[in-house]
């Protein structure tokens, strides 16, 4: 056998180019989605279909418990007349003042008790008797005090929104890692720039934590406030329909609260992944 021959036998064989791997986190991670999102779709359909066949099948009495077909159409003869949207208006006109309201004061309050041992000392005794009071029983203290129209609405929204804000705050301004605030003092930042800078950033998941809280319970305050005094929003809307024994309506206020509570918190999770992009 010749060396040319010799030559071509031992020489291997070119390997095709290497395929990149694929990227199996990203995949796993977008059918992990994609199977919670059709479990949830279920878990709702399955509910839906529950409700509209329990009054059918007479398992409930469609008295007391309208068929959700029925539900819907009265909602869109309510959001055709204009009257849905009144009501709409008047509560996120309260739910969303309070709210804003109760952040604005709750997190540069819940700062100073995290950080300075004075204000915390004097104020702690005094929240603790305010935070184990409900809302809901200072109704009519703030009735008596601020009247029956819409500021009165608008405090005790925002004095139950103020509470999860305010601990949640406290609670992450205090849990920030000592290394980075001893990092950021050996660098010579100033005490306004220490807050701006490190303890603020660190402490944002918490207290997105305690606005989306507090985001749930400006809708849950509003409707209880909305059952006194009120001529127009979703708690009158409901109360009204009970009263008059106007069951499709009723249910129909009831599925909009609900409608509102869930986009109000994917809202609030959209602005908190937007705003904290920086984590993992």
């Amino acid at each position: 056998m010749s060396e040319t021959t010799i030559a071509v036998i031992e020489k291997p064989a070119a390997s095709a180019p290497a395929l990149p791997a694929p990227r199996r986190g990203t995949a796993g991670r977008a059918a992990r989605l994609l199977g919670t999102g059709v479990r949830r779709v279920v878990a709702i359909a399955a509910f839906l279909a529950l409700w509209q066949l329990a009054p059918t099948a007479g398992w409930v009495d469609p008295a007391f418990l309208s068929p959700l077909s029925e539900v819907l159409h009265t909602w869109w003869g309510l959001a055709v007349d204009g009257d849905l949207w009144i009501n709409i208006w008047a509560s996120l006109h309260r739910s969303l003042s309070g709210f804003a309201i109760a952040i604005s004061v709750a997190v540069p309050l819940g700062l100073l008790v995290a950080w300075y041992r004075a204000v915390a000392g004097v104020l702690s005794p005094l929240l603790a008797v305010f935070l184990n009071t409900a809302a809901v029983a200072l109704l009519p203290v703030f009735t008596l005090i601020l009247g029956i129209g819409d500021t009165s609405k608008i405090a005790i929204i925002a004095y139950a929104c103020f509470w999860p804000v305010l601990y949640n705050t406290i609670s992450g301004a205090r849990d920030v890692d000592p290394l980075l605030i001893k990092s950021a003092r050996s660098l010579g930042l100033p005490h306004l720039k220490l807050f701006a800078k490190v303890i603020v950033p660190a402490a944002l998941p918490t207290i997105f934590t305690g606005i989306r809280l507090a985001g749930a319970a400006s809708m849950l305050v509003l409707i209880t406030t909305e059952y006194v005094g009120a001529k127009a929003g979703l708690g009158y809307m409901i109360i009204s329909a009970q009263f008059n024994f106007q069951i499709p309506e009723m249910y129909a206020g009831i599925l909009t609260v609900s409608i509102i509570g869930v986009a109000f918190n994917y809202l609030l999770l959209f602005i908190e992944s937007k705003v904290l992009r920086w984590r993992a």
